[in-house]
Order: structure tokens, then sequence, then C-alpha cells
């Protein structure tokens, strides 16, 4: 029988495996997440170190986001994202022997899931870029709610046995416990066999990838926005979480019981809205998504926050879930949509630290905060905060995202070369010559400076436009690459928006004869400073 279409890419294999990974080592995350927050509370009774468990846990992906992303673009994925996993393993069978000992007291419970968090940061990234790889296209919004869904499985499972354990054995059987699925999330993950990338050229430097990775995502105005949003967003959202273990103890007969029971709630809150997507989305559009999980998040945290009662903060919290996910995913969609394969981890790391940073960030603040004016009044502030920032982020939209402007274009040709020239030299300086209507010029200029985001977004060092003194209507136009297999790199990254921006170029140029191309490759030794 033919799954639901929230289901439909659980119909393929390779898929369906790294999905259950990815269940399994999520469940890690966040059953140490939550043992590491309540056995904080027991070590210490100020807000700022229990709030500081998170921020401990998601600023290494802050930290680490780009080199992350730019090992998971350049290197074998399969094998970095088994690395990645056997590094959580390892970490996990510390934090076990040392809690079976008794030997961990607040700094190091905070270093240690720091050290666990390096590992997801380094993780993550790899798994977003995979998904687009194993699933087409058209399922790709699905594919994205099933990693929703499987990291709210997680957290309504991994929370429950955590906190059964919590109450019945005690915490350093969860830290055990969560060390044996990291172990199986890292077997099943070698299990995956990969499909090599093709390219004829020598993978891209360490250093070099950075670089284009953070200039890629300057120069995207549709990954800025969906940056921005997200930084906002779980700004506003991290409140709630961070501050959950205490908001537990202050309700009526409130402990490890409770506070399971809230995050359960949260995640069964998620995995129902990211069944009723396929549903939702017919009905609303992205923005429309964003705004809505928006303010019903903060609505319902703020109501949690100030009425003491359970029977108010479970359905709220639930209510919140389904807000986080439907916010969350539709963010994210929209950053996959944006990103061409070739720089998708780096971009996707690159969003993933807005998220990640807009979390630690704010567990600091309204940590802080909570110890100032009290864990409720802390809460409610972020949701008042989130919602009136609403219309200052109006111009950052995620609506209009064309999936199709980011495949890969048609292979162009490569450039005729009549002198031997080695794959490292360089800087290469391409020159293009334009005739145009002078009456046209501020239409010209117009989309020569979309055309400037387009090769800085693909690499380019530097670019600049010059107008001919004596000849009105003729332009010149430059851009340098770093070395000449960088600039053979270009032909690559050449997207379906490329072409488009390149023939509404070609229809200023006037005579049957495309604009004049030359390349120019620095001398032996020629130094980058200068040109």
């Amino acid at each position: 029988m033919a799954l639901p279409a929230a289901l439909a890419p659980l119909e393929r294999p390779v898929f369906r495996g790294l999905w259950l990974a990815s269940l399994a080592a999520n469940m890690t995350m966040w059953m140490n997440d939550v043992a590491a927050a309540w056995l904080m509370t027991t070590l210490t009774t100020r807000p700022v170190l229990v709030a500081l468990v998170q921020t401990a846990s998601t600023l290494p992906m802050f930290l680490l986001g780009v080199p992350s992303g730019a090992l998971a673009d350049i290197v074998d994925r399969r094998r970095y994202f088994a690395a990645t996993q056997l590094w959580v393993s390892l970490v996990a069978l510390l934090i076990a022997a040392l809690a079976l000992a008794g030997l961990l007291n607040a700094p190091l419970l905070l270093a240690l899931t720091f050290l666990n968090g390096i590992g997801l940061a380094m993780r993550w990234p790899v798994f977003s870029a995979i998904v687009p790889e194993v699933v087409e296209r058209a399922h790709l919004p699905a594919a994205l709610a099933l990693n929703g869904i499987a990291m709210n499985i997680s957290r309504v499972v991994g929370p429950t046995i955590a906190g059964a354990l919590l109450a019945s054995a005690g915490t350093p059987w969860v830290f055990v416990l969560n060390a044996v699925l990291a172990g199986v999330a890292f077997w099943l993950i070698l299990r995956w066999r990969s499909t090599p990338r093709a390219s004829t050229l020598p993978g891209e430097r360490f250093i070099g990838a950075m670089r284009v990775g953070l200039q890629h995502a300057r120069q995207s105005p549709p990954l800025r926005a969906v940056i921005i949003r997200a930084f906002m967003f779980f700004l506003q959202a991290s409140a709630l979480v961070a501050l959950l273990p205490l908001l537990a103890l202050q309700l009526h007969r409130g402990g490890a019981g409770l506070f399971t029971l809230l995050l359960a709630c949260l995640g069964a809150g998620a995995i129902t809205a990211a069944l009723l997507f396929p549903r939702w989305r017919r009905r609303f559009t992205g923005a429309q998504f964003v705004t809505y999980g928006s303010i019903i998040h903060a609505a319902m945290a703020a109501l949690a926050a100030l009425v003491p009662e359970i029977w108010v903060a479970v359905p709220a919290i639930f209510v919140a879930g389904m807000a986080w996910i439907s916010t969350a995913n539709t963010l994210s969609i929209a950053a996959q949509v944006v990103l061409p394969n070739w720089v998708r981890a780096r971009g996707m790391a690159i969003f993933q630290m807005a998220l990640m940073g807009g979390t630690a960030f704010g567990a600091i603040v309204y940590g802080r905060l909570a110890g100032a004016i009290g864990v409720p009044a802390a809460i409610a502030s972020a949701s008042v905060l989130g919602v009136l920032l609403l219309p200052l982020l109006r111009r950052w939209s995620v609506e209009g995202l064309d999936a199709d402007h980011s495949a890969v274009a048609p292979p162009r040709t490569p450039p005729e070369v009549k002198i031997e020239i080695g794959p490292d030299e360089g800087p290469v300086m391409v020159t293009l010559e334009y005739v145009i209507d002078p009456a046209r010029a501020a239409e010209f200029d117009a989309v020569m400076q979309l055309t400037r985001a387009a090769r800085l977004r693909q690499g380019a060092l530097s670019w600049g436009l010059f107008r001919d003194t004596v000849a009105p209507g003729r332009y010149v136009e430059y851009f340098v690459d770093e070395s000449w297999v960088e600039h053979q790199r270009r032909l690559e990254r050449f997207t379906a928006a490329d072409a488009e921006l390149r023939a509404r170029r070609m229809a200023f140029h006037l005579g049957e004869q495309a604009p004049l191309i030359r390349r120019f490759v620095a001398g032996t030794g020629a130094p980058l400073a200068a040109l």
C-alpha cells in the first residue's frame, strides 16, 4: 500500500535507513540534554547555570558551523557522517563512565555537554546536505518534515525513557543508554553506501571552501532573509526550552516526571503538525507559516509561563510544539530551496549557525533575566519581544523562493587554452566587453549589480565594471578567481538562475558577435594584492 504523502519518502530504502540513523542519533541528543539539564538542577540552584546547559549544547554549532559545512562539501560525506557520529559515541561513553563513578560536577557537566555539542555541530550540516541527494525534489518538503518528525519522536521517546530512568535507576543510567544508542546510530550510518560526487577537478581546499561558503551566503539575498528570520525566531523560542526545567519545578508538584511530560508535549505537538503539513501547505504560504507560527508560539509560551497550572501548561506547550515545527520546517525548506548542491552543506551550516546562535544567545539572556525577574516573566518577555519584532522583519520574507533556480544548468564549454596552465596557477582575471545603447545605461547597471552578486556567490575574489571614456555605451566587466582550477570550478557551479541572468545581460549587448571574453593568468610569483 502506498504511504500517505507526509510519509512517502520512507518508501526509499536509502532515505529510510538514514532516517532511522537520524532518529537514533536524535534520541541520544535529547536523552543527554534532558539528563544533563535535570542533573544540573541537583548540582546548583542558579538559573543561569541551568540555562547554560542548552548554551553548551548549541554554541558549538555557532562556532563550528562554517568549518563543518566546508568539510561536508569537500570530503566523502559518508565517511565524514560516520566520523561525526563516532565522536558523539565516544563522548557519550565518557559521560556515562564519569556519571557512574559519581565524578560529575557543574563545570565538568557543562564542558562535556559542550564536547557533545561539537559532535552534533559537525554532524548536522552533512546530514542536511545528504537529504536532497537521496530524495526527489518534489518530496523534499516531506523529507524535511520527516526529519522534524524524527527529531520530535526522539523529543517524546527520549525524554520519556530518560524520565523513567531518572525516577527509577538514576541519572547515570540515562547516560549509559545514551552511549548505547549513539553506537547504534554509528552502525546504521556505516551501512549506507553513498554515491561519490562526479567531478574531474581536484577537491576544494579547506580555507578556500570556508571563504566561498561565507561569501555565497553574504551575496544571496534569499538565503540572508532565511538566516535572519531563523535567528530571530529561535531567539524568541529559546526562552521556553532553556527555562523549561525551572518552569516544571514551579508548577504544582513539579519534578522530573513533569519536566519529562512537558518535553513530551512539545514533541508530540511537533509530530502532529508535521503529519498535517501536506494539507496545511495547500492553504498557507511559507510567509504565513513563519508569521503565524511565531505568534502562536509566543502566545502559548507566555500562557504556560504565566498560568501556573498543569492543565493549562500541558495543552499550551503542545500547541507551542506545533508552532515551533511549522516555523522551523518552513525556514529549513526555504534554505534548502535556494542553495545549489555544491555549497549546500556550507549554506545549511550557516543557516544552522543562525538557528543555534539565536538559541544559545537567547538561553544566556533569558537565563540571566530569569534570575533577576523570575522564570515566568522572562519567558513572557521573550514572547512579547518576538511579536513586536515581526513588523520589522517583513522586509526579509521567505515567500516566492523558486527551487528550480538552484538547479544545475547544462554543462558549459570549457575555456579555450593555448598555453600550459597548472591548476594552482593564478589568480585568474576575466574581462568581458559589452556594447549597449547608452539610453539603457541605468537598466544595464541594475542587471550588472545582480551579476556582481552572482560572480561573488560563485567564488570570485573581486568584481568591477568600467565605462569607456571615449566610446559611450562600451563597458568592460572584470572578475578575479583565486586560481585556474577555481576558475574551472565556476563551470560546475552555474545554475539555472545564473543562466537566466546571463540571458538578461546578453539582451543589452548590441552586434552580432557575443561580448569579447579574455582570460589572464598571473605570472609566476605574482602577488594577489598586485591586482
